[in-house]
């Protein structure tokens, strides 16, 4: 007999003659109290270390440290009086400029599930898509 011919007298018959198995979770008490503890002791230090702090200093304190846009505005490429991605524009050929921001649109792509940072990485391929279709639109009404 194959399964696919099999009545459903035929699985009351086989479910009777092998009952499943019912397990309860196993919970290793000494493994949990390990647990506990640790979550316990990184409370007390996170409280311990934010207790004096008011809602304003907190406030403050996340004004300073505003994050940097990795993907339309990094740090690193914006020194000088010139933006990176227009020296690099100027100094290369309109096909050039082209080929450079589609290997860059590539490069996100192919990287963005091996580095750690699949959702920047999918930005930064998105910023230099967008990027080369600009160009290749206003390119063409010229």
């Amino acid at each position: 007999m194959s399964i696919n011919s099999a009545t459903p007298a035929d699985w009351d018959r086989l479910r009777k003659q092998h009952p499943p198995v019912e397990r309860k979770p196993q919970i290793d008490e000494s493994l949990m109290k390990v647990y506990l503890d640790l979550a316990d002791k990184e409370r007390t230090e996170y409280e311990a270390k934010w207790e004096d702090e008011s809602l304003e200093d907190i406030i403050a304190r996340q004004d300073e440290e505003e994050e940097e846009d990795v993907v339309n505005n990094p740090d690193h490429y914006n020194t000088g009086n010139i933006e990176c991605i227009d020296a690099i524009e100027e100094s290369m050929s309109s096909v050039a400029f082209k080929g450079y921001l589609k290997g860059n649109c590539m490069k996100y792509l192919w990287r963005y599930d091996y580095k750690g940072k699949p959702v920047e990485d999918l930005q930064k391929a998105q910023w230099y898509l967008a990027k080369l279709l600009n160009f290749v639109v206003f390119e063409e009404e010229d």
